[in-house]
């Protein structure tokens, strides 16, 4: 038998398995994207969801690549994505020339696009979407056989359906506040460069809850630290509420922190000496226009431990305390790192409960951790992987902090 047959037999067997195992519609997609791309060496892919509430039109809920596709969006038979969920048909660009504009074959703008295949997704009764492979690791091009193995497995996905299953509602995202381009960040230590970001390109959303995911070393933390404004880039564009912060001053990166973003870190850094209330008095006498110490401790749930010092407090007591110094500020944007990772299970989920009601208020909540179940609360996951934007996950079954178990 040829051996494109076999490697396409491989993979359609493999991407079977984990569309088999999978207990959802969305864990089934995801999984089967990601074997379909390992297998055809694919850079990057998009599952397009039809909202059958708003005209058919076309939203990513899952894609794999350094482009933020979030807010992009088709109509039936706009662009291919829109054109290939319309027809039912298949588009295969398995060459680009001269006379195939890529800006209007796929959204994934911030590379430069040599090769896609899109194909439709359906289930029995209905035309769900259509999912989009874009570009060969490597450089060269899509096979036809390649092309085929795209075909089928989303076949395989759709008969894997329950009959009566479908996506949560359709995520709204409010409007952009952050945008990061190409960010790169590099740390000299004598002849050796050590590269921790590699090309990262994001948005952040008024009023979304995003979760920045992935293995120690890939660069989470650092980015948090450069949208925070406390580092800066070493090449690339981060802008936050309108205005351009990658070559900002010291004095400009203090007043940007000041005035919009609150700071939640894995150690809660109170001032050992000061009971909760100076604490937050503290940071008050900082800050123009803060909230009242008392308003933020019964936002926390701690009203009843003002009086309370540090070391009359457990561990969960003192994160509320410090979520509540950061709301002090009226912040824009809070930025948590690992906020629970040295707590147990149940206070954990006290202090997630907080920070769950904290976003549904309106507040921008951007959360670093290493805690996959901690996922199903947010609006997106973006997961990070070598120093760049891996694979970006958008929730439609948000889960709440007390439906988490690890």
């Amino acid at each position: 038998m040829d051996t494109s047959m076999v490697s396409a037999y491989q993979a359609l067997n493999e991407a079977q398995a984990a569309i088999s195992r999978a207990t959802t519609l969305d864990e089934a997609l995801q999984e089967g994207l990601k074997v379909i791309l390992r297998n055809c060496n694919a850079e990057s892919g998009a599952i397009w969801y039809a909202d059958k509430n708003n005209e058919d039109c076309l939203h990513p809920f899952f894609w794999i690549g350094s482009s933020d596709l979030t807010s992009c969006k088709h109509l039936p038979g706009e662009g291919a994505v829109g054109r290939v969920y319309q027809s039912q048909q298949a588009e295969r660009y398995l060459t680009f020339t001269a006379a195939y504009d890529p800006f209007t074959v796929t959204d994934f703008q911030d590379m430069e696009v040599t090769s896609m295949i899109c194909v439709p997704f359906s289930s029995k009764y209905s035309n769900l979407g259509c999912i989009q492979f874009v570009n060969k690791e490597g450089g060269g091009f899509f096979t036809d056989a390649e092309a085929d193995v795209c075909e089928m497995m989303a076949l395989i996905a759709a008969m894997a359906l329950d009959d009566n299953e479908q996506l949560g509602e359709q995520w709204t995202p409010g409007n952009t506040i952050m945008r990061v381009r190409g960010v790169t960040r590099e740390f000299q230590n004598g002849d050796v460069v050590t590269k921790v970001l590699k090309g990262v390109n994001l948005d952040v959303y008024e009023g979304e809850f995003l979760v920045l995911l992935g293995e120690s070393g890939c660069g989470k933390s650092t980015l948090l630290n450069i949208i925070g404004g406390m580092d800066h880039p070493t090449s690339g564009s981060f802008e936050c509420f309108g205005e351009e912060f990658a070559a900002a001053s010291q004095k400009r990166l203090t007043e940007y922190r000041r005035d919009n973003i609150g700071f939640i870190f894995q150690s809660y850094n109170l001032m050992p000496n000061l009971n909760a209330m100076q604490n937050l008095e503290l940071i008050a006498s900082l800050v123009p226009n803060p909230m009242s110490a008392d308003e933020a401790l019964e936002i926390v749930n701690l009203g009843q431990r003002k009086y309370n010092y540090p070391s009359q407090m457990s561990g969960g007591q003192q994160q509320r305390v410090s979520i509540a110094r950061a709301l002090m500020k009226r912040p824009r944007i809070i930025l948590a790192d690992e906020p629970t990772a040295a707590l147990d299970y149940t206070t954990s989920i006290e202090v997630l409960e907080v920070m769950e009601k904290i976003v549904s208020e309106g507040t921008t909540m951007i959360m670093v951790t290493h805690n996959e179940e901690i996922c199903r609360m947010a609006d997106r996951v973006v997961r990070m992987r070598n120093g760049r934007v891996h694979e970006v996950t958008v929730n439609r079954r948000k889960a709440h902090a007390t439906d988490l178990v690890w």
